[in-house]
């Protein structure tokens, strides 16, 4: 098992250039199931969760074409049935939560689907009842004992969603735009990542109302063509760029962050006293030596918290709550969403933090400007947010950390290791 040895307290600089964006991509990848023509998608992030899809899919028979470690052409004209119906696809699919996005197209295109339950990120329960009971109002059946999911034909039906599930409307989506008739999907997620996949699709000929909005409105069609589709920089590196830049008091320059699909984020690490400034579509973090938290108007302690999109994406929380460990001042952090993303500020207290874990939900953290420097541990990274965190606070830290289960952050971050000592970090694989 990989693990990362770093030498805390240095200051960096330069450029960081975000990845392509994890969670668009693991969507956008599948779409590519739902045509027989060449799909090429572009700025692809280089990290394990995507290249084991883009596996899977070769596994199912779809025609890959790597142009580099970023760009691939597929075509899914010759799809492998026997591998889809066997137990080896389950099993290969259990490997990561990603996979769940195949079942849409799968349902759509080929009448059938099975659920297996994901692995992927140790945060709590991640229920896939939103999936199923949207794929059940396209005409599908399910059968809970064998986790096969089937239809002889899908038809397009009203729904109102039990929750604004991103992976789940992205399913229902890429399954109603080949279902017969109108799918009206009310309460969908509306993130970028949506946004993308039904530009996407609509450039593949699929027919789509209410973009960027939480009330699709998608009208079938009998078949989709091939297209070419980049994908957006990840919005959760960026901002995981941006705590690590105040944390190590350095000043860093964020690449093409594409500015309007970042949402709340800026306005966040604002609340936080983060400096920055938008150049172009470039985003100059100054080195800072202090920031202070403010407060809310009335003078009550800020307190952040995760929503659905518009809201503050969940996926930010750890990075948040490690950054507010050395600002001045006081913050309440919210985990709503999840049930387990808290449970790494064990290791934050053992480095010096002043944090209350309230419940599994809520932690307050008193920021202790830098009065104690944080001081350098061995730790383990339980999923890839909390193990960036850790990271971050690492890096900010006096004396040497170790951090292992490594293969949790390489899910999420390309060679995040080489891209860090770029810019002057002390950090090696070992």
């Amino acid at each position: 098992m990989n693990a990362f040895e770093i030498t805390g307290g240095k200051r960096l600089r330069g450029e960081l250039v975000p990845q392509g964006a994890k969670n668009e991509a693991l969507q956008v990848i599948c779409a590519a199931l739902l045509t027989d023509q060449p799909v090429t998608i572009t700025n692809i992030p280089d990290i394990r969760d995507v290249n084991f899809l883009i596996e899977l899919l070769g596994q199912m028979g779809v025609k890959l074409t790597r142009h580099d470690a970023h760009s691939c052409t597929f075509q899914a004209d010759d799809i492998n049935f026997d591998f889809i119906h066997s137990e080896e696809f389950v099993n290969q699919s259990r490997k990561m939560r990603g996979s769940v996005m195949v079942m849409g197209p799968l349902l759509a295109r080929f009448t059938y689907a099975t659920l297996s339950k994901p692995g992927g990120d140790k945060i709590g329960r991640r229920r896939l009842d939103t999936h199923v009971i949207g794929f059940m109002k396209l005409g599908a059946q399910f059968d809970p004992a064998t986790g096969v999911i089937s239809a002889k034909k899908l038809k397009g039906s009203y729904m109102l969603l039990d929750e604004a599930s991103v992976t789940g409307t992205a399913n229902i989506l890429m399954a109603a735009v080949l279902a017969e008739g109108k799918t009206t999907i009310y309460n969908a997620a509306c993130e970028p990542y949506v946004q993308q996949l039904c530009h996407m699709l609509v450039r593949m000929g699929a027919r789509i109302q209410g973009i960027g909005s939480n009330l699709l409105e998608i009208e079938g069609v009998e078949t989709l063509g091939g297209c070419t589709h980049r994908i957006l920089p990840d919005m959760i590196e960026i901002g995981s760029f941006i705590g690590l830049a105040a944390m190590t008091q350095s000043e860093i320059t964020i690449k093409d962050v594409a500015y309007p699909q970042l949402g709340l984020i800026p306005d966040v690490f604002g609340k936080l006293g983060i400096d920055m400034e938008l150049r172009g579509d470039d985003l100059f973090i100054p080195a800072q030596e202090s920031y202070e938290i403010r407060n809310f108007i009335d003078g009550s302690i800020l307190t952040i918290a995760d929503a659905p999109w518009p809201g503050f994406t969940p996926d930010l929380i750890s990075i948040v709550l490690v950054v507010a460990t050395q600002a001045r001042g006081s913050v309440l952090i919210h985990q709503k969403m999840f049930e387990s993303r808290l449970f790494f500020t064990d290791k934050l207290i053992e480095m010096g933090a002043q944090i209350i874990l309230c419940d599994p939900h809520r932690a307050t953290v008193i920021g202790l400007d830098r009065k104690f420097r944080l001081r350098g541990l061995e730790m383990s990274s339980p999923d890839i947010r909390a193990g960036v965190a850790l990271l971050i606070a690492a890096l900010s830290a006096e004396g040497k950390s170790i951090i292992r289960n490594i293969e949790q952050i390489d899910r999420g971050y390309q060679y995040i290791d080489k891209r860090l000592q770029a810019v002057g970090a002390q950090i090696v694989r070992i």
